[in-house]
């Protein structure tokens, strides 16, 4: 066995596993890292747009930023008029809802169900106050780790103007014979993530708009509460989807028996349409992965960086699986050439 052959595969093991503990040792650098990354990959696209159109691209970089900026300042202020509101009288009522729950007949008719809900009314009634103080304080929040907002603005904005140096400069890291492999895989790596964010947003926008126009067009409350809990949702493929679909019923319940049914057939409906049909669309065969890759990424994910980790879970596993199925590629590429010299 020649180490050098597997030089490169070897040093790859090495960067990822140093990546994945980075993340359980300095969760905050890496998560400003790799967030910078993400949103680097989702600005790319206008950025070289405009450099096509013979603009020097460090003030393409820079005119898509503070685009990026204005844009997200206009949504922060949209939620503060429109959500933060409807939220605060959601938190206010979920002691309500929580009692109109203990009355579905299923429910009332079980000790242990009315056991369970009695013990998170209890937890409801202490925490609604919490909870809707830190509605209030939602953007005091954001605005208090203002630091990190210009670090991450930072990092995107030299990403955006020095991506391709830095790849190339990364590659240069490796041995010279596999700097066009590393190349390669760089390139796959950001293309199935760039995929992967952009599928994200437009399934996002699609769940929210969905959803919101239901709750509105049957008369249910707080359709934009629950239209974002359903968009955001699918930032968490799997997992955060079926939360938020088990909301929405429970709160239907609460509401009206008689469009149960209906709810429970239109999430159904619905995340079957998304996930067999629009999703398979958008990204077409790049990530494929399994349901269970995803379920066990996004618990450890949020193990360690709590809601962000579950955000960032998936992306991570994209990188992994791609980076294992390189080396193994190598290794079944030097395996033939040893079989062909033997031959």
């Amino acid at each position: 066995m020649h180490l050098a052959n597997y030089r490169t595969s070897i040093i790859l093991g090495i960067t990822f596993t140093l990546l994945l503990s980075a993340f359980w040792f300095f969760p905050d650098l890496a998560f400003i890292i790799f967030l910078s990354l993400l949103l680097q990959l989702l600005l790319q696209p206008p950025v070289d747009f405009l450099q096509r159109k013979r603009v020097p691209r460090t003030l393409a970089a820079g005119l898509v930023v503070i685009a990026f900026i204005a844009l997200l300042t206009g949504m922060i202020v949209l939620l503060s008029l429109s959500f933060v509101p409807t939220f605060r009288n959601f938190v206010a009522d979920l002691p309500t809802v929580t009692l109109s729950l203990q009355n579905i007949p299923f429910v009332s008719e079980s000790e242990f169900l009315r056991s369970e809900l009695g013990d998170v009314l209890a937890n409801l009634r202490s925490l609604s106050t919490d909870l809707l103080k830190s509605s209030l304080s939602f953007l005091l929040e954001i605005f208090g780790k203002f630091m990190a907002f210009v670090i991450i603005i930072f990092v995107t904005f030299y990403l955006l103007k020095d991506g391709k140096s830095i790849k190339i400069w990364l590659a240069g890291l490796f041995p010279q014979a596999s700097k066009k492999r590393v190349l390669n895989l760089f390139n796959d790596i950001l293309r199935a993530l760039r995929v992967y964010i952009f599928s994200q947003i437009v399934m996002c926008a699609i769940t929210g708009t969905v959803v919101f126009l239901y709750f509105e067009f049957t008369g249910l409350p707080y359709a934009s509460v629950f239209a974002f809990l359903s968009g955001a949702g699918e930032f968490v493929p799997v997992l955060g989807p079926t939360a938020a679909s088990a909301f929405g019923v429970f709160l239907t319940a609460t509401e009206s028996s008689t469009l149960v049914l209906q709810t429970v057939l239109f999430y159904i409906v619905l995340t079957q349409i998304n996930h067999n049909f629009v999703y398979p669309l958008l990204i077409g065969k790049s990530l494929n992965l399994h349901p269970v890759a995803i379920i066990l990424g996004v618990i450890f994910g949020g193990e360690i960086l709590g809601p962000a980790g579950m955000f960032l879970a998936v992306p991570f596993i994209v990188i992994v699986k791609l980076v294992i199925a390189d080396i193994y590629r190598d290794q079944q590429e030097l395996g033939k050439q040893r079989e062909e010299e033997l031959a």
